[in-house]
């Protein structure tokens, strides 16, 4: 029998996860784009669960009582954001072009796997809110459900990011065919774009 925690596991999880962030329109690109998107979901799901882990073991008290360490991850999130919403700006401006009938896109046909390995690695771990959303709130709250409770309740949250993970990046393909325009791409990646900047502008603020 499932034990509840589970289920309050999965549903924490799944409003954390879900929040419109830089791994998740990442996640959506390459979804889109359709390359190297089991690797990318797979490296998503597998930081997310790491950090679930360790923070229902007790990391997220580790780092509460060290707040440098979310002071130098904020300052390395927000210099990447910016440089990475520099990116998506650049092309938002020079149009790079619509998605062909066969899944590809001239701008993105050279990304290896080794570079889209690098950034989502970036995308996830060099965000301060995933230390203080999943280790510490979510661990946090996992850590505090008697055992084996806690080992239910981490389980349902890495649930929920395997699943959200996985639709979004397989279920963005539905999205090719408004894709098929460059205008679309020039859209989003000025979304893109916006969204990095604010993110790292927000980020900046915490520390002034």
């Amino acid at each position: 029998m499932i034990d509840p925690a589970f289920w309050r596991g999965m549903a924490l999880g799944a409003s954390l996860i879900m929040a419109i962030g830089a791994q998740n329109a990442f996640v959506l690109r390459q979804g889109i784009l359709r390359r190297h998107v089991g690797i990318v979901v797979t490296v998503c799901a597998i930081c997310d669960m790491a950090l679930i882990a360790a923070g229902v073991a007790g990391m997220g008290g580790l780092i509460a009582a060290y707040p440098r360490f979310i002071t130098i991850v904020t300052w390395g999130g927000a210099a990447f954001l910016f440089l990475y919403g520099l990116r998506a700006w650049r092309a938002a401006f020079r149009g790079a072009g619509a998605l062909q009938a066969d899944g590809s896109r001239a701008a993105m046909q050279e990304m290896s796997w080794q570079r889209a390995i690098g950034l989502v690695l970036m995308l996830s771990l060099l965000n301060p809110h995933v230390y203080l959303d999943t280790v510490i709130l979510l661990g946090g709250i996992g850590a505090r459900e008697p055992s084996p409770g806690n080992m239910w309740f981490a389980g349902g949250a890495m649930i929920a990011s395997v699943l959200w993970f996985t639709a979004l990046g397989y279920g963005a393909r539905l999205l090719a065919p408004l894709f098929s325009r460059a205008r679309a791409w020039q859209i989003l990646d000025g979304v893109v774009g916006l969204m990095m900047w604010g993110l790292c502008a927000g980020l900046v603020a915490q520390q002034m």
